[in-house]
Formats: C-alpha cells, sequence, structure tokens
C-alpha cells in the first residue's frame, strides 16, 4: 500500500503544493479552468518540469526513469491519444470483465477508433490506464464527456479499485454531485493553492 505525497510542489503559478493521498483514498480537486489542476496532474506524472518533490510508497520521483514512474503514477488526461486503427490494438490481454463493467462487448475490440464517439474513447482510455495495473491514479475529468449512466459506471469502477486494491486516486472535477458522491476529501485549485472545500 502506497501513500502520494506532494511537498513543495511548484508549477508555473501553482504550488507550493503539500498534499497526502491515503492508500484507498479518493481526493478530488475543482476550481476555475485554467487554475493548475491539470498542470498540477502532468507535473506529478513526470510529464512537464516541477519543483518540489512527489513520492509514492516513500519512492521520490527523480529517483525513477520517467517511463517506469508513469507506470505506476497513471494519469488519465481530459483527452487521450489514439496511436493504431483498431481499439484491439491499444491492448495486449484485454480483461473482458472490465469492458463489461463499463459497457461494452467483446465486439468493441474490432472497431476502428475512428467510429468510437467521444465518451466511448473516454472509457476505453480509462481502461487502456487501467490494464497497466498501476499503483496511483491520476484522474483529470474521467467522466466529463459521459451520460448520467456512463458516469455512475466509471464511478463505481474507480471507487472500487481504490478500495479493493488500496491506491491512492486524485480526481479532478468539476461536478460538485459527482465530488459528494466519490471523494473522501475536496479540495479546489484557488490562487494556485489547494484550499480546503467547505
Amino acid at each position: 500500500m502506497s501513500i502520494l505525497t506532494l511537498k513543495d510542489l511548484t508549477i508555473a503559478h501553482v504550488g507550493p503544493l503539500n498534499l497526502e493521498v491515503n492508500p484507498g483514498e479518493i481526493v478530488s480537486v475543482s476550481g476555475a479552468s485554467g487554475s493548475g489542476k491539470s498542470l498540477m496532474l502532468r507535473a506529478i506524472a513526470d510529464i512537464i518540469p516541477a519543483n518540489g518533490s512527489i513520492c509514492l510508497g516513500g519512492h521520490d520521483s527523480v529517483s525513477m526513469l520517467a517511463p517506469v514512474w508513469r507506470r505506476q503514477v497513471a494519469l488519465l488526461p481530459a483527452e487521450s491519444q489514439w496511436w493504431h486503427d483498431k481499439v484491439g490494438e491499444h491492448f495486449t490481454s484485454p480483461d473482458l470483465d472490465s469492458f463489461h463493467q463499463l459497457g461494452f462487448e467483446k465486439d468493441c475490440l474490432d472497431w476502428q477508433v475512428a467510429r468510437c464517439s467521444t465518451g466511448e474513447k473516454q472509457r476505453l482510455a480509462l481502461l487502456r490506464v487501467l490494464a497497466n495495473n498501476p499503483n496511483c491514479l491520476l484522474l483529470d475529468e474521467p467522466t466529463g464527456s459521459l451520460d448520467p449512466e456512463n458516469t455512475l459506471r466509471v464511478e463505481q469502477v474507480l471507487s472500487t479499485l481504490a478500495s479493493q486494491q488500496q491506491i491512492p486516486v486524485l480526481w479532478v472535477s468539476h461536478s460538485l454531485e459527482q465530488i459528494k458522491r466519490i471523494a473522501d476529501r475536496h479540495y479546489v485549485m484557488l490562487d494556485g493553492k489547494l484550499v480546503t472545500y467547505e
């Protein structure tokens, strides 16, 4: 079980940020567009440079090669990239139970990515991230393009995963209703700082 720890993390106009996300805990962050929520997630995932310390389970991000760190600390961006024409080409060993939980049947592996809706791509991108069995999840509005039914599906899958596998989850969301359903703690990004939501 690993704790995600940020100490004096500073990126551009954001920070310094100090935060601990415990094993099995979902911490949500909301805030205005451009306030730095996505910057924070990208810095934690070692995609953009930042000052300060980021640790998972006592291991500092600077002690690992970036690809190794990113397999453990997985970022699901608001819009994911796709490299192959077919959905199935993005998965080495698809877990069909996970696909079914998010509303897909086996035949979706034969779909052309280009024919998928934005919401389908968002759910498939989540499955792609989860297939790597990360030890920490960074979620940038993972249900932003989903209808209410699929939003609840994703929330259930992620809440169960966090609880059963005891992984820390940092979840950016604009929906206060969603945050009330899924979050153990809620912060607002305000003037580059994380402020406890009142």
